[in-house]
């Protein structure tokens, strides 16, 4: 239980930096970055694996790339319908979520 509210509380950081350093990403706040850090911890391990299973073939063929296009999907999937978290267009969303990705990364090595 432990790990998972200091992963939400990482994740909630990320997305609070990443609004802070990326100009298209807005969080009205912890609550908000609190709710969409849930979220989107429940699309990547439920819908994720489902969309790269049957992107494979496009997965294959742009050797991983199109992994990142999946990233950038569910990041502004998750802003369609959250209030107070909003992503100006999709290259936005490519690049926070390349940085919500390094800074959870790097996050939980330190939590280990």
């Amino acid at each position: 239980m432990i790990h998972l509210l200091s992963r939400l509380f990482l994740g909630a950081f990320a997305l609070l930096l990443t609004a802070y350093l990326v100009t298209g990403i807005t969080v009205d706040g912890l609550y908000v970055a609190l709710i969409t850090a849930a979220i989107l911890g429940i699309l990547h391990a439920v819908v994720r694996p489902i969309l790269f299973v049957l992107t494979l073939p496009i997965t294959i063929i742009t050797l991983g790339l199109f992994h990142f296009v999946i990233n950038a999907a569910l990041f502004m999937f998750a802003a369609s319908f959250i209030e107070g978290f909003s992503v100006s267009s999709f290259w936005t969303a490519l690049l926070g979520s390349l940085i919500v990705s390094i800074l959870n990364t790097i996050g939980s090595r330190l939590l280990r």
